[in-house]
């Protein structure tokens, strides 16, 4: 099988603007979680969830005349993506070439993003109009076009992130935008590993990447229960709810062939993937984590690795009681007595929905690099029902170097990545 090797990484969230950032706050057992600034949110039921500090659109992406065309989450993609690539080297590399073979090489270079699509503020250009509409439809449509901002349509398209990849570093190849609640950044990577193991293309930047903190999405998901009253606590058991955090990861994938040719440095390797649906609600969940254990199952088949070759485990651990005890309940059924360390990540920068699960994969290749587990600085005493999930407050050595990433999301969809350090 074609080896797939990881020649690049970046990431953007509260907590920091790169991966080892990232995991140096995680291992400092700092929170990066606090006092959402984006609105005044005296009365609000939950105030608190991970914002990137001092947020700056140039630092992000320089371009002044995109930020017209393009949202808050698009900047965190857009960023991250950049980082990766810019780290990968490949630009330079195709600088060296003659054109044909320059052009060639564009033409093998694809681009897989995961992406939130389902953020209220898409719409929020509308409400003053709906207001002073009064419920007519024809005074809305009169006055429509001299209210909302012409750009509205191109800012809010999904794959926003996945055209300006291919536009700003001249990425030609295979793409695909992934729309899929959570799992939709650990998706992109699947994906982007699957077409290079079949020889759509030689290299591929993958992305996941989200901006849910906004005032209905906050409100609606503290409606549901769904949101911590005071901290995201994984698996501990005062865990009442998640919290959300904001930003993006990437890595860049090759096959072993095209970063050899190229003398590129290898951060890791993505060795398998998989995902299964549960298919009991939107919000619904298996109590035994039947999700959760085929995705982890297709995943090992995939990379032709048995549960004892797994080093480190990067759980979901979104702090809500049903995922977490459904998840543990996946991991006894998978690995038993013998389940190695367990760490997660969200409790220090919340959850970043669609970006989520790449970025705890970027974390996860950084940590295995480090040899370490690193700990939940948070965490005080198990959930009886989470038993047998070696998580602690102390960073814990990991038995190999190899790391399964899980995420979940709606819909009862699971993912599973498995990758190794390089």
């Amino acid at each position: 099988m074609t080896r797939i090797v990881v020649t690049g990484s970046g990431a953007v969230c509260a907590a920091g603007m790169s991966p080892a950032e990232i995991l140096a706050a995680v291992v400092e057992g700092r929170s990066a979680i606090g006092p959402v600034t984006q609105w005044d949110t005296t009365g609000w039921p939950v105030r608190d969830a991970g914002e990137v500090k001092d947020f700056n659109a140039r630092a992000l992406v320089e371009d002044r005349k995109l930020h017209k065309l393009i949202r808050r989450t698009d900047l965190f993609g857009l960023y991250a993506a950049g980082r990766a690539i810019e780290a990968s080297g490949l630009l330079e590399h195709r600088a060296t070439l003659d054109e044909p073979a320059a052009a060639t090489f564009s033409d093998r270079s694809g681009v897989y993003v995961g992406s939130g699509g389902g953020n209220y503020q898409n719409q929020y250009d509308f409400l003053p109009l709906l207001t002073e509409a009064n419920g007519e439809l024809r005074a809305f449509g009169e006055k429509l076009l001299d209210t909302v901002n012409p750009m509205w349509l191109l800012r809010t398209l999904p794959n926003n992130v996945l055209g300006h990849i291919g536009i700003r570093h001249g990425l030609k190849g295979p793409n695909a935008c992934i729309t899929n609640h959570s799992i939709g950044g650990l998706l992109a990577v699947i994906e982007a590993m699957q077409a290079l193991r079949n020889g759509e293309c030689d290299r591929a930047a993958a992305v996941g990447h989200d901006a849910p903190i906004e005032p209905q999405m906050m409100l609606y998901y503290e409606r549901v229960g769904l949101v911590a009253r005071e901290a995201l606590r994984p698996f501990d058991a005062r865990h009442d709810g998640s919290q959300f955090g904001e930003g993006a990861a990437a890595l860049m994938l090759e096959t072993e062939a095209s970063a050899a040719a190229r003398g590129a440095a290898v951060l890791g390797e993505v060795l398998g993937g998989g995902a299964a649906c549960e298919a009991e609600g939107l919000l619904a969940i298996s109590d035994d984590g039947d999700g959760v254990v085929r995705a982890i199952e297709a995943a090992l088949a995939d990379a032709g690795l048995r549960p004892a070759d797994i080093g480190m485990i990067v759980a979901h651990g979104n702090g809500t009681p049903a995922s977490d005890r459904s998840e543990a309940a996946a991991l006894r059924s998978v690995f038993g007595a013998a389940m190695p360390p367990v760490a997660a990540f969200k409790w220090a920068f919340g959850h970043l929905i669609a970006g989520a699960g790449i970025l705890d994969a970027a974390l996860a290749i950084e940590a295995l690099r480090q040899r370490s587990v690193p700990g939940t600085a948070n965490f005080e005493t198990l959930d009886p029902q989470c038993a047998g999930l070696p998580v602690s407050r102390a960073a814990q050595t990991p038995r190999s170097d190899t790391a399964l990433v899980i995420c979940r999301g709606f819909a009862g969809t699971d993912a599973a990545l498995i990758v190794r350090a390089g």
